[in-house]
């Protein structure tokens, strides 16, 4: 490990490498240290794994059984979905055309696997700002303009996380994205979000649309596009604690859960990972454009509080 030089002492910054005990590839990542917090950051991905606020668990849950190796995505923290968000028409289009092509080298885009760059690092009295950018031309023949992304992170009491898209090309481009967090949790039984009931919802797994009549439940199989871009409350009535998540420029929030049966054929979450967390992610399910020549911006901001029982 080696610290990172920082122009004042107000935190410790250090470059880590991340792998799997078994593996031979291995990230680099960045550790932090703050009065206010300690987190965990991927550069492959431009990952957040980890943000622990001082006084309080890890917001973010992070698999065990994590896969560290250049094409597959790590699965915990907070993965950029970007270009694309999940299955979607155009890339359905392209598995037509490609049959030898598999969904799951497409599956979210592709933001997520490639290596980011450090732009800056600074830290002051409330927190630590690291600035990460990736960039390319030609990346994926379902993302062929050239594209710059900026993402900024804050780490303090709270974590902010804005990613400026910027397309570089001479003509529109569409993009679908979402900020895909896992929420370490109790248990999903534990947990209530109200801001979901009387939201209208797709269900992913059914194909059809529905009013949230009563309390949303977080238990998986879960898979769930709300229509919404209120602030979210996501109560953990067994540890007395309530993330609140703040997003911007999202028009939907995401909620799922694997449940048992899924996460059993998925070798990177360990048994009973599924148990431990829930995402809600900020996300644009649907088509979105971004001009010529100009950036769009999504964000979400997170501030875990203690709470008393009623």
């Amino acid at each position: 490990m080696t610290k990172i030089p920082l122009d004042n002492d107000y935190a410790q910054v250090t470059a880590i490498t991340l792998h799997q005990e078994s593996g031979k590839e291995c990230f680099e990542g960045l550790s932090i240290s703050h009065a206010h917090c300690q987190a965990k950051v991927s550069l492959y991905g431009g990952q957040v794994l980890s943000f622990k606020p001082d006084g309080h668990k890890d917001v973010l849950w992070l698999s065990e059984q994590a896969s560290y190796q250049v094409g597959k995505a790590i699965r915990g923290g907070i993965p950029l979905c970007w270009p694309w968000f999940g299955a979607n028409d155009k890339q359905n289009e392209y598995l037509t055309e490609n049959p030898t092509i598999t969904l799951k080298t497409l599956n979210h885009g592709f933001a997520r696997q490639l290596p980011w760059h450090i732009a800056s690092i600074d830290a002051d009295e409330s927190g630590v700002t690291l600035v990460l950018v990736l960039s390319g031309d030609d990346q994926h023949p379902l993302w062929p303009n050239a594209f710059r992304l900026t993402q900024t992170l804050f780490f303090g009491k709270n974590l902010k996380q804005s990613l400026a898209m910027s397309n570089l090309s001479s003509e529109d481009v569409q993009y679908s994205a979402a900020l895909h967090s896992y929420f370490t949790v109790s248990n999903p039984n534990n947990v209530s979000i109200d801001a979901l009931t009387g939201r209208t919802y797709h269900d992913k797994l059914t194909g059809n649309s529905n009013t949230q009549q009563e309390p949303v439940s977080c238990v998986g199989e879960i898979d769930r596009e709300y229509q919404s871009d209120e602030k979210m409350t996501l109560i953990d009535h067994n540890w007395q604690r309530k993330i609140e998540i703040k997003s911007g420029n999202c028009q939907q929030w995401v909620l799922w859960n694997p449940g048992t049966e899924l996460a059993s054929t998925m070798t990177d979450i360990h048994p009973q990972g599924e148990q431990e967390y829930v995402c809600l992610e900020a996300a644009n399910t649907r088509w979105q454009t971004i001009p010529a020549a100009e950036t769009v911006v999504i964000s979400q901001e997170i501030t875990v509080k203690h709470y008393e029982s009623e």
